[in-house]
């Protein structure tokens, strides 16, 4: 498994959604899989990360990354337009902004387009990386 990875809620109607969406136009080497048909181990990552965020691993250069993160990695991956795109997303106050909008959105998703009650992320769930 040489190719980065793309890791996202498969439980979760309008995550996958947006993958099925990312799979068909943003080209990229990586595989987009959702993190319950994974190796969670193999990639070096948790069910509770993965319940929380969205995780791009790319074993060829050790990069890991969650969240809005993780999606700029993918679009950096990309096409020219998707790879700007990327580039955008980690500019720091576009990146500092990407956060608490990703955090909403995960919180949400159940509510969004595509989204069904199974999208519900458990209000156990960790809410914040920052004080944002």
């Amino acid at each position: 498994m040489d190719q980065p990875t793309f890791v996202y809620d498969g439980d979760c109607a309008f995550c996958t959604s947006c993958a099925k969406f990312a799979q068909r136009r943003v080209p990229s080497p990586a595989r987009i899989v959702p993190w319950q048909f994974s190796d969670l181990d193999a990639l070096g990552l948790t069910a509770a990360q993965c319940e929380e965020a969205v995780q791009w691993v790319d074993p060829r250069t050790g990069v890991t990354a969650a969240g809005p993160d993780a999606i700029a990695l993918l679009l950096g991956s990309s096409r020219p337009w998707w790879r700007f795109a990327g580039a955008a997303l980690r500019v720091r106050p576009v990146r500092a902004l990407a956060w608490p909008a990703y955090r909403w959105v995960a919180r949400n998703r159940h509510r969004m387009p595509g989204g069904t009650a199974a999208c519900a992320v458990p209000r156990s769930a960790p809410e914040s990386r920052s004080g944002s």
